[in-house]
């Protein structure tokens, strides 16, 4: 299973008293989410409430859906295709501003959920979209609901969360026979969100939309960036407890499927300091493994869906919305030019 890369803070938070608090906190002007959404809160499943951004828009409806980031991960993107399509993003139960029941995280239920806000706004030919493992939620929508939607696509969320690295060809090497990074990984800076995204992006090659941030993380009277927000037991239901393996074949519906790739294996190695032709030979495996992984992917989407368009995105993010906004906002509009509804 591919490793996806998560943004969180490990803080070590010490004691001050009050009057030294007093003197070292600075009036924060207020923050405001520039990005040009109505913010909505729909009720699911009889009681839980959702968080959905409309981000308006003229055509074809279409929907964001995240793994275990909110809806607002989207906020650079989304304003950009509103000359095509109506926008809107879901912020799945247990995320952000959604509720945070005890229950509910399963696969189906997030489906459902998805379906059940789509009925609230009474919207039809939706194209679905998601990320990471908000695929599996794109799959069941398009088995069960084809009658809603239009169309899927999968930013690298067409994978199989249930594959182990030895189940590959060829398998993944024990990372502790990989070198280290060049560049090792440095502390985030968290003396203010404006910071942090700066981090973010210099240790990652992406920043997230700082609305996002605030939701992910506690936001400290000071500006500065605070402890994650994400209950580790919603997490684990999330990514872990609800892993299922896709049934492709079942979908009923037009798919559109984008994976990131690595580059060469020159530019792959030379984030690493091998040390040894040992070493080399286990980035080498990695590299291959890697694209063994993806090239199983394909297969089994193609075997369930021969008519699935698959476009791949080399040196593309996890988050490839934002790492290749431009490849990815193309490849939407050429895709739903071919679907009904449009």
């Amino acid at each position: 299973m591919s490793t996806r890369v998560t943004l969180l803070v490990v803080l070590a938070v010490g004691s001050v008293s009050a009057v030294a608090l007093r003197s070292h906190v600075h009036a924060v002007a207020p923050w405001r989410d520039l990005s040009p959404h109505h913010v909505r809160s729909i009720i699911v499943d009889r009681s839980v409430r959702l968080e959905v951004l409309d981000w308006g828009g003229s055509g074809q409806p279409l929907v964001l859906l995240g793994c275990y980031l909110t809806a607002h991960v989207y906020d650079d993107i989304a304003p950009k295709l509103r000359d095509r399509f109506h926008v809107y993003g879901i912020t799945r139960r247990g995320i952000g501003a959604s509720d945070q029941p005890a229950d509910g995280y399963s696969v189906q239920r997030s489906a459902d959920d998805v379906r059940d806000v789509m009925e609230n706004l009474r919207l039809q030919n939706v194209v679905a979209i998601g990320t990471s493992c908000a695929g599996q939620i794109l799959s069941l929508l398009g088995a069960q609901h084809a009658e809603r939607l239009a169309g899927i696509v999968y930013l690298e969320a067409a994978d199989d969360p249930t594959l182990t690295g030895a189940d590959y060809d060829p398998p993944f090497p024990d990372p502790l026979t990989l070198p280290p990074l060049r560049r090792p990984m440095t502390v985030p800076d968290n003396s203010s969100f404006p910071a942090y995204r700066i981090a973010q992006r210099r240790d990652h090659g992406v920043a997230f939309p700082e609305a996002e941030l605030r939701e992910q993380f506690v936001v400290h009277a000071d500006g500065s960036v605070g402890a994650s927000r994400l209950s580790p037991q919603v997490r684990q239901a999330i990514t872990v407890d609800s892993r299922m393996k896709p049934d492709y074949a079942r979908i009923r519906v037009p798919v559109l499927a984008i994976y990131r790739t690595d580059l060469s294996f020159d530019e792959f190695s030379a984030a690493y300091a091998a040390r040894s032709e040992q070493e080399r030979a286990a980035l080498r495996r990695q590299y291959d493994a890697t694209r063994g992984m993806y090239k199983r992917w394909q297969q089994d989407l193609r075997a369930g869906a021969p008519a699935a368009r698959i476009v791949e995105l080399p040196g593309a993010n996890l988050y490839m919305f934002l790492s290749n906004e431009k490849d990815v906002v193309r490849e939407l509009r050429a895709f739903a030019a071919t679907l009904r509804g449009r």
